[in-house]
């Protein structure tokens, strides 16, 4: 009996077999149930109490594994999107490649997914390169698990036990901080290019390593990037640099050669003097904001990324005779044309980066009349931070982008008392722009008074 006993456990132990996932208890995975959005929770209650299979899945896990704070939450279940629907005062069912449900709480969007299987070649619909474009096929729970990306993604967390169910070894590759595809990652890429860009941000995100045999195609297979629409492109780059790691990300895309699909200047921008510099810059004020749990301008971002080139070529066309507004309106249209064939950086976006870029030559010279409209623009506070940004890696005087930042801070009587300084020296000087001085009246505390100060102390 004793013999056979022993036979059946070292069967199982050598076996090929699948041995099921891990259900690990919440001493084990450490995540704080306290953490984790009310409404996910709902979302499973409301699915459980209807006899439906119902988990938190995906980044959200990850995240309060490790200890970060996840920006959204998803679930995942075994209801379809038409059984999800009808469940919820407030839930539509979207997407094409994917069918999923959107349940609404007042600012929050709970994502819900139905499981899906591995499809066969007949169920889905690819491309020419194999990227998959259509595919709806419902499965079970362990068959949606072997579709997700990688192993630290695959991870299902049940709001109502506390219990991680793990497939594919992902809580200890999180312990130790690897980042690896589940199944053949070639195929993996082939079947969706985008999870190159995944796989770099997580490492850069998480503060992980590649496992090898997902790192070593990266760049072999680096131009099917090209054949992903511009659209989507755009917001993955836009989570690259909205990580809170962006620099890193951006080092790792220069490694395996993935920025040439993206952004291919970027290349030209870090050869330029101080252009290496003054992304690291920008891109760290973005890190800071993200770590904070501020708000974050795509357009202010892309301006930061893009500027060295087009302060080269505004340069290049001032010293060929061109005047300074003029040549660089030409200077930002050129860039982006350029990089929008690329990245596809909306409409709006593209906007507010040339009103960030062209309030730069309004700077220097400006009459008084004109500041006030400026101070009304709706992106003047972008454009004036952008100028600390410049006085920071040196490319302006710090004096005089901090009296714009102190403008930009004061009321209005402030302001019009800051303006009519400035108005004084523009008159008697012909002022290059806000210089400091010597008298004049200044007020005993209140908020202005740090900004009365400054605007008091100019020099003549």
């Amino acid at each position: 009996m004793l013999t056979e006993t022993i036979k059946k456990f070292v069967s199982r132990l050598f076996s090929t077999q699948p041995r099921g996932p891990e259900r690990l208890s919440a001493d084990k995975h450490g995540i704080d149930r306290r953490n984790v959005s009310r409404h996910a929770i709902k979302v499973c209650e409301v699915l459980q109490q209807e006899g439906f299979a119902a988990f938190i899945v995906g980044g959200a896990v990850r995240d309060l594994i490790v200890g970060l704070e996840p920006k959204d939450f998803d679930v995942a279940t075994n209801a379809t999107p038409n059984q999800v629907r009808a469940l919820f005062r407030r839930a539509r069912i979207i997407g094409k490649r994917f069918q999923l449900v959107h349940v609404v709480f007042g600012q929050e969007i709970i994502e819900t997914s139905t499981f899906r299987a591995n499809a066969t070649a007949a169920d889905t619909q690819t491309d020419e390169h194999g990227r998959i474009l259509r595919d709806n096929l419902f499965g079970t729970q362990e068959e949606d698990a072997a579709r997700r990306d990688f192993t630290l993604n695959a991870l299902y967390y049940d709001p109502i036990t506390e219990e991680v169910i793990d497939y594919h070894q992902g809580v200890p590759d999180l312990k130790k901080r690897v980042v690896r595809m589940i199944g053949d990652p070639e195929q993996r890429y082939r079947e969706d290019p985008v999870r190159m860009l995944r796989a770099l941000r997580f490492a850069a995100k998480l503060n992980a390593t590649l496992d090898p045999a997902t790192r070593e195609p990266i760049a072999r297979m680096a131009q099917l990037i090209e054949n992903v629409p511009a659209s989507r492109l755009f917001d993955e780059i836009l989570k690259l640099l909205t990580c809170g790691h962006a620099m890193d990300c951006l080092r790792q895309l220069r490694s395996v050669g993935l920025h040439k699909g993206l952004i291919p200047l970027i290349d030209i921008i870090f050869e330029e003097k101080g252009g290496e510099q003054f992304v690291d810059l920008a891109l760290a004020r973005t890190d800071a904001r993200v770590r904070a749990g501020k708000t974050i301008s795509p357009s202010f971002l892309f301006a930061a990324l893009l500027w060295k080139l087009v302060n080269k070529r505004w340069e290049s066309l001032i010293n060929a005779g061109e005047p300074p507004v003029q040549a660089l309106v030409q200077a930002a249209d050129s860039v982006i044309d350029e990089q929008t064939e690329k990245l596809a950086i909306q409409r709006r976006f593209q906007s507010d980066m040339r009103e960030i870029w062209f309030m730069q030559a309004r700077f220097d010279r400006t009459p008084p009349k004109a500041i006030w409209r400026m101070a009304e623009q709706p992106r003047f506070r972008a454009a004036v931070d952008f100028l600390q940004l410049r006085a920071e890696a040196r490319e302006v005087d710090s004096v005089q982008a901090q009296w714009w930042m102190d403008l930009a801070n004061t009321d209005d009587a402030l302001r019009a008392e800051m303006i009519e300084a400035y108005a004084e020296q523009y008159r008697t000087r012909g002022s290059t722009g806000p210089r400091k001085r010597r008298s004049g009246r200044r007020r005993s505390g209140g908020a202005g008074t740090r900004t009365r100060a400054a605007t008091e102390s100019m020099q003549p």
